[in-house]
């Protein structure tokens, strides 16, 4: 976003960690994941998964986070409750809880919590990273 201030040479305008994690919050309550990435990440945005994760791995791109996020959508039968917690701001950095019960192709239902954290750069997401129970 830029800003022209007295006909001087444009400022350019970055949303601040506040902003960017609440949007993202209220993008990914009406499940517009798609939208919160390409809106919100920076493309060189890094996705972390806890070590020996099964299935989606740690990406690099905002491409790459996209199509991951695609895969998981399709690992998905049928999604019977989902809720994201109000952010916890920290400098450049923010968390969210996410509580996610859903039925998994071929995997049965599945409750699963996990901590997602992210790091803002710039007036973009550089990183996220998941922790949750892999065993």
């Amino acid at each position: 976003m830029y800003l022209l201030l007295n006909n001087s040479l444009p400022k350019i305008l970055f949303m601040t960690v506040n902003e960017i994690a609440n949007r993202l919050t209220e993008l990914c309550r009406q499940g517009k994941y798609d939208t919160a990435q390409t809106e919100l990440y920076s493309s060189d945005a890094v996705s972390l998964e806890p070590e020996g994760s099964p299935g989606l791995q740690t990406v690099k791109g905002l491409d790459a986070i996209v199509n991951k996020g695609h895969q998981f959508q399709s690992m998905i039968e049928t999604v019977h409750s989902s809720s994201v917690s109000d952010p916890i701001i920290a400098g450049n950095t923010f968390a969210v809880a996410a509580i996610f019960d859903a039925t998994f192709k071929g995997m049965g239902r599945m409750p699963m919590e996990e901590v997602c954290v992210y790091e803002v750069k710039d007036g973009k997401v550089i990183k996220e990273q998941f922790f949750y129970k892999t065993s």
